[in-house]
């Protein structure tokens, strides 16, 4: 992921040159070695921070979606926005951080105070998520007031932490520092891997509340955030803390930005134009530092393709969790949750690293191929292309089992008959259905019916056993329904009765029941009381319950209690189950899928991880290393600032699409179909650029 990629980079930037001056180091006392090696006892608190650390901010991202969805019942275009919103701020933030660290405060009271910031975002994130605490726009709040503050937090610390302990090390262990980043670097990942697959177990698996336990998904990070603090704070007496040096980020920008104004202001004088425009500040700055700002510059050009990437990769959290949650997660053995997909990037960027730097990169060597940086990074996003290709192609087959997307002055309906025998149903001379409807046929899907309004009302004539009966019922546009035909005291009736328009969110099953016996019942399942179903085909509403089989419900009845077998109810599916009958202790039912359940299996994203993770590998770690070996060693936290910016502005740009979306009465569908077009422009305009710059 980018954080882990730019913490490690951080780090590599006091290995190689960005040290602080040595007067700094002489007046700390040394720290005690770990086993009478040469590795300060002190890295060990570090480490085990940033695993905390990445635990929490990864663990309470990886539901975050979700939340919005589930607890505020915001759509999936305000949730993504919202998403990526906080994701940008969290790359916005390191350089105030940064800021913060060089010019101020220094590394280890920044990360200390900042630290705190981001424990109490936490709190009240968590404190946010419980439903019993005031309405939804208190909840709102506090979960805005603390992603902010977690964000100040991850982000301020970001440019810190990985530096600081670099710091740690003497002059002369080079190469025990060098070991120290790849440890780092393995924290990182073993934090994210192990939150992205925990805390959805958290939200899913455990229930508070009567629901969705997120106050305990975001608690956890929470307390281990604090763990991060109190770890950290615990080996203050063995850390080498450095002054503040001054911030070169600063530097460059001032510098920058006095060219630009002395060469606006000296426009239309009779001057000698100048070879660079950065010479333009030479009034003010040293020739090295401009020297060094035009090598910061160039670098900076291979940065403009970054937030098109990025602006993929970071829809993992996002659009490809809603997809997953339209997917079958059962894998036998376990039943996964579907933001659990996630921990699939982490893990396979621990599998990948060896791989490419062991066996492909090698193996191209070997093959006479010149793979340059360049090269690596527009097979990256072309990979990361591929996978959004592949995603689009499981969004299209998940669609299959979609309800119709409703259009102006039409309905769906479908005729659920509960008589003894086959009923044929006209509506308005629409011969809807060609043949009759057999007696408890579960129908195959929905006709569409035709209106000449907003509304009407509809006359509906059922032909029943040699005899036709009409009824009279008024039906709105863009609605669904069944019509139920039954017998009741000798004759044919029926009734219109409204069904879901779409799928049950979250992969939960809608199901309602329709009571076709003498007498009132009561039914529990799943724990949940169900309103009482009135006698004589009285019908319920909808409940949601997670996908299980239910074969111990209860059903009471003035007469007794029996057993309710309801079967498998599966992931996004919707059932109307009818009780037909009480016998042998058991309730007889009938049960009918009205929408299909998710029948493309979560395992297809699996071609989709492998693909962006490997592209991830060959674009970001390449990304890094090439910008870093082109940069002069005093500008190295400038391009990390750079860097960790292109990953802002690519949310930025998924924010501006979703958002632009339902302004311009957008789909779900057609969203996905614009978003896969305009990842097909950024790519192609991303290879350009890299293809530009490997040949100027």
């Amino acid at each position: 992921m980018a954080e882990k990629d730019s913490e490690l980079q951080t780090a590599k930037e006091t290995q190689a040159g960005d040290d602080p001056p040595k007067g700094d180091f002489h007046v700390q006392k040394k720290s005690p070695k770990l086993c009478g090696s040469n590795y300060p006892l002190s890295i060990a608190f570090i480490v085990v921070n940033e695993f905390c650390e990445r635990f929490s901010y990864y663990g309470m991202r990886a539901v975050l979606t979700l939340y919005f969805i589930s607890f505020f019942h915001w759509d999936e275009n305000l949730s993504t926005a919202v998403y990526h919103a906080f994701s940008a701020l969290c790359y916005f933030t390191p350089v105030i951080g940064a800021i913060m660290a060089d010019s101020w405060l220094g590394k280890y009271k920044t990360i200390i105070y900042l630290s705190i910031v981001y424990v109490v975002g936490h709190l009240i994130k968590s404190v946010g998520a419980i439903p019993s605490l005031g309405n939804q726009a208190v909840h709102v709040v506090l979960s805005m007031v603390g992603l902010f503050l977690i964000a100040l937090g991850t982000g301020g610390i970001k440019p810190c932490v990985s530096a600081f302990g670099g710091d740690q090390f003497e002059e002369e262990h080079t190469s025990e520092r060098s070991k120290f980043f790849s440890v780092f670097y393995l924290s990182i990942n073993a934090g994210s891997l192990i939150s992205t697959f925990v805390t959805p177990v958290l939200r899913g698996d455990v229930k508070c509340f009567g629901e969705d336990c997120y106050a305990l998904a975001f608690g956890v990070p929470a307390a281990l955030m604090v763990l991060a603090l109190v770890v950290f704070i615990a080996g203050s007496g063995l850390y080498r803390k450095t002054p503040p040096q001054g911030n070169v980020l600063l530097e460059v920008c001032k510098c920058i930005g006095f060219a630009i104004k002395n060469r606006l202001k000296n426009r239309s004088r009779q001057i000698p134009k100048r070879d660079h425009w950065l010479d333009w500040a030479s009034e003010q700055y040293s020739k090295q530092l401009i020297a060094e700002v035009k090598m910061v510059t160039r670098v900076l050009f291979l940065f403009l393709p970054l937030p098109m990437f990025w602006a993929l990769f970071d829809q993992q959290g996002s659009r490809w969790t809603l997809q997953a949650t339209k997917m079958n997660a059962d894998f036998g053995i376990y039943v996964l949750q579907p933001d659990q997909m996630q921990f699939l990037n982490p893990l396979l960027i621990l599998v990948f690293i060896p791989i490419f730097d062991l066996g492909l990169y090698p193996l191209i060597s070997m093959c006479k191929f010149n793979f340059t940086p360049i090269r690596k990074m527009a097979t990256g996003m072309i990979l990361a292309g591929m996978a959004f290709g592949l995603a689009a192609i499981v969004e299209v087959k998940i669609n299959e089992t979609d309800m119709p997307q409703l259009v102006p002055k039409e309905s769906l309906i479908q005729v659920l008959n509960l008589a003894k025998n086959p009923v044929q149903v006209t509506i308005q001379d629409q011969n809807l259905f060609q043949q009759p409807v057999e007696a408890f046929q579960n129908p195959d899907e929905y006709s569409h019916l035709i209106l000449n309004g907003e509304q009407q009302s509809l006359r509906f004539i059922l032909q029943h056993q040699g005899s036709s009966l009409a009824f009279n019922y008024t039906v709105k546009e863009k609605s669904v329904y069944s019509l139920i035909v039954f017998e009741a005291e000798g004759s044919l009736s029926s009734r219109l009765i409204t069904d879901l328009e779409a799928k049950p969110e979250n992969g939960l099953a809608a199901v309602r029941f329709i009571n076709g016996l003498s007498q009132d019942v009561n039914l529990t399942i799943d724990s949940k009381q169900f309103t009482p179903v009135q006698r004589n085909y009285g019908v319920s509403g909808y409940s949601l319950v997670e996908r299980d089989t239910y074969d111990n419900g209860k059903c009471i009845t003035e007469t007794g209690e029996f057993t309710l077998d309801l079967g498998l109810l599966d992931f996004g599916a919707s059932y109307t189950v009818v009780i037909t009958n009480v016998s042998g202790g058991a309730v007889q039912t009938w049960k009918s899928e009205d929408i299909k359940a998710n029948n493309v299996h979560m395992a297809w994203q699996l071609p989709q991880y492998l693909l962006i993770s490997a592209g991830e590998v060959m674009f970001s770690i390449t990304g890094l290393a090439f910008s870093y070996s082109q940069s002069p060693a005093s500008m190295k936290s400038v391009l990390q600032a750079g860097w960790l910016l292109t990953v802002a502005v690519g949310n930025t740009l998924v924010l501006v699409v979703a958002q632009a979306a339902p302004m311009a009465q957008v789909t779900e569908s057609e969203l996905d179909g614009i978003c896969n077009c305009s990842r097909s422009i950024l790519l192609s305009f991303s290879l350009f650029l890299f293809f530009l710059k490997e040949h100027s």
